[in-house]
């Protein structure tokens, strides 16, 4: 783990609790290595689909989100299957869903351009 950097597991008990005090539902799907596995958030906006976010890093080391599948909301089996295929390649992935009609996720990090 990196100097001043969180374990992954209490950075996503904090945007989980962000969650809850919301009234936003979300649920740990995987758990993976608990100081520094990365995350991918899939954002189910219910009847519109599902987003799916990967967290990487920057050449600065700051966090950013990757939109997978070109950014596109799609159907809940398309980004589960996209997600099972990440998680077989690194097994130390934690999946977290976030239920939200406007995409809207508790997690630090901008969004990074194409």
């Amino acid at each position: 783990m990196r100097e001043g950097r969180l374990p992954t597991e209490l950075w996503v008990s904090a945007g989980l609790r962000r969650c809850s005090d919301k009234g936003v539902p979300a649920t740990v799907a995987r758990k993976g290595e608990t100081q520094s596995g990365t995350v991918i958030l899939k954002l189910n906006q219910h009847a519109l689909g599902c987003r799916v976010l990967n967290q990487t890093r920057d050449i600065d080391g700051r966090l950013v989100w990757f939109a997978a599948l070109d950014g596109a909301l799609v159907p809940e089996a398309e980004a589960d299957g996209y997600i099972a295929r990440s998680v077989k390649r690194d097994p130390d992935i934690w999946v977290i869903e976030v239920e939200h009609p406007e995409g809207w996720h508790p997690f630090d990090g901008r969004m990074m351009k194409e």
